[in-house]
This record gives C-alpha cells, sequence and structure tokens, in this order.
C-alpha cells in the first residue's frame, strides 16, 4: 500500500487538485492523506463551486492545517511522499525557508528532512526573481521536484481534462504509479 500525503494550498489549480484526488480514489493500494489551506478552502469554492467536505470526502484520510501535532508531521509516520497541488508562491516561500508555521508547511518539511519525493505542482506567471530564486534552492534538494503543470501538445489533447489526466500521470508516474489515458512519448 502507498501512502501519499496530499496538499492543497491557496493558488489558482483547484479541478487540477480535484481530479488528482479523485484518481487517487479509485487507484488500488493508495491510501491518501490530505490537508487543505484556508487560502484553497477559498479558492475551492471560487474555482469549483464544490463543498469543502465534498472535497475532503474524495481522500483516506483529512487533517486540520492548524493540527501540527498530527501524524504528517512526524518523520516516524511513513509515507512515499508528498504532492503539493496547487502550490502558491506563498507556500513555496515557506517551505524553501522551514517555516512550519502549519500542518501543510510542516508535512512538506518532513518529506525534505526524511529525503522523501516532494512534489510542488507551482502556479504562478509571472515568476518574480524571488519566486526563481526560492524554486531555485529548492530544485537543488535531492527529492524536491517542481513540476508546474504545463500544457502539452504531443498527446493531441482534446480537452481540459486531457491536459489534466496527463499533468496527473506525470505526477503519479514519480510514485510509479500508473493512470489510464495517460499518453507516454513514443
Amino acid at each position: 500500500m502507498k501512502r501519499i500525503v496530499i496538499g492543497i494550498s491557496g493558488a489558482s489549480g483547484m479541478p487540477l487538485a480535484i481530479h488528482l484526488l479523485k484518481m487517487l480514489q479509485v487507484t488500488q493500494d493508495v491510501e491518501t492523506h490530505l490537508v487543505l489551506s484556508r487560502g484553497a478552502e477559498m479558492t475551492i469554492l471560487q474555482e469549483t463551486g464544490m463543498r469543502i467536505e465534498d472535497v475532503k470526502s474524495l481522500a483516506d484520510r483529512v487533517y486540520d492545517n492548524d493540527n501540527i501535532g498530527a501524524s504528517i508531521a512526524s518523520g516516524t509516520f511513513h509515507t512515499d511522499g508528498m504532492i503539493v497541488v496547487p502550490c502558491s508562491m506563498k507556500t513555496v516561500a515557506g517551505i524553501a525557508q522551514g517555516y512550519s508555521d502549519n500542518l501543510l508547511l510542516r508535512a512538506c518539511d518532513v518529506m525534505i528532512k526524511e529525503q522523501r519525493k516532494l512534489i510542488l505542482v507551482t502556479r504562478e506567471s509571472p515568476l518574480s526573481s524571488i519566486h526563481l530564486a526560492n524554486l531555485l534552492s529548492l530544485s537543488q534538494l535531492h527529492h524536491v521536484i517542481i513540476m508546474p503543470p504545463m500544457l502539452t501538445y504531443y498527446n493531441l489533447p482534446q480537452t481540459i481534462e486531457d491536459m489534466e489526466r496527463h499533468m496527473i500521470g506525470k505526477m503519479l508516474s514519480q510514485f510509479d504509479i500508473e493512470v489510464p489515458c495517460f499518453k507516454r512519448w513514443q
């Protein structure tokens, strides 16, 4: 059984996070642990119209972002890694500076210190020099992967969902999880 922590911060891109949770919900042998920032809760309502409880119901376990003592805040709680999707530049700054003042940031800090995979699906455009410096410092850490949700065209997407599936396939490929309809380059 793989155990993956999903962090959702307040950046734009909530449909991608929800699509990821739905795909993982039907993937066998994967247990999801979800933590949402306050900004994420506001953005979910704005971008999707979904109730927060409906989003939370897509995960196996859900944690309050203020609960810094939750299991995912400890390195002794085994996980295979974490995906932060979408990942705001505020969250990137907190991770890069080791500023773990909430559970989402602490869980990221745990991934780094335990050398577990941490995938940051970063959302911002354009990027400032400060954003780039924070991203550079994180990218130099062995298990941190910066993965902006870039559009791909070689797979001939027909819908936004096709583009989301491709991005999710790339995320989950990092954990050796194959996603249906993920078209690899041949």
